[in-house]
């Protein structure tokens, strides 16, 4: 609840110096420094009419495969068992934050690209599973390109015209066995074979989607929030 304050602060801080509405929100929820991350999940934070922040993101049902969306507050955000107590944020441009609030207001525009088939390391162009990140950034390409991208086949193309390059998990057969095996919520069967048997696992990170936003001119620098005592 103390990290929840602080971003809060944060976040009400940046709305009365530019105005700010929306921003990509990352928290770090599980230990992936072995591959080279350090966050695991973000969302989208907007400020409401009355006031407080609330997120829009996707999660899980716990040992399950199944995803749902979620509107919760930055208290709810953050009491998920966080590995690390950090946040980071990043701006989005005026256009972005405009283009991004008008959908995440709109029940029915947030769920346009929900699928409900969750995989941890679902396939970045494939469009079986869907991970909670994957669901985030394609519904950035929903809100930037009302009126052509209505699919998530048109959203990703969109996001490849733009650049996005996902990150490249090297998983070895052992290890994809054994997270297929121990985990409902992790499948590989959606990777392309000849990526797939050469250990390589591309999928939505927080980190690719923060180096790509700042590198597409979308977002400003991420801002890092560690916990103060």
């Amino acid at each position: 609840m103390k990290l929840a304050e602080q971003t809060s602060a944060a976040l009400d801080a940046e709305n009365a110096r530019s105005g700010t509405r929306v921003v990509v929100l990352a928290r770090a929820g599980q230990d992936l420094g072995k591959y080279g991350l350090r966050y695991s999940h973000f969302g989208w934070a907007y400020k409401t009419t009355e006031g407080p922040w609330r997120v829009a993101h996707k999660l899980n049902e716990c040992g399950t495969a199944v995803g749902h969306l979620y509107r919760q507050g930055l208290g709810e955000f953050f009491l998920d068992d966080l590995w690390r107590y950090e946040a980071v944020y990043a701006v989005p441009t005026p256009e972005v934050q405009q283009r991004l609030l008008a959908v995440l207001q709109d029940t029915g525009r947030t769920r346009t690209l929900q699928q409900p088939a969750y995989s941890m390391v679902s396939y970045v162009w494939g469009r079986k599973y869907q991970q909670s990140n994957q669901w985030a950034l394609e519904t950035l390409a929903v809100a930037m390109e009302p009126a052509t991208v209505s699919t998530r086949e048109q959203a990703q193309a969109w996001l490849q015209f733009k650049g996005y390059t996902p990150t490249t998990l090297k998983l070895g057969p052992l290890t994809r066995m054994g997270g297929r095996v121990g985990s409902a919520n992790i499948a590989f069967d959606d990777h392309p074979g000849d990526k797939r048997f050469s250990d390589r696992i591309e999928t939505v990170t927080v980190d690719s989607v923060l180096a790509w936003l700042q590198r597409a001119q979308l977002a400003a620098p991420p801002v890092v929030l560690i916990l103060k005592n």
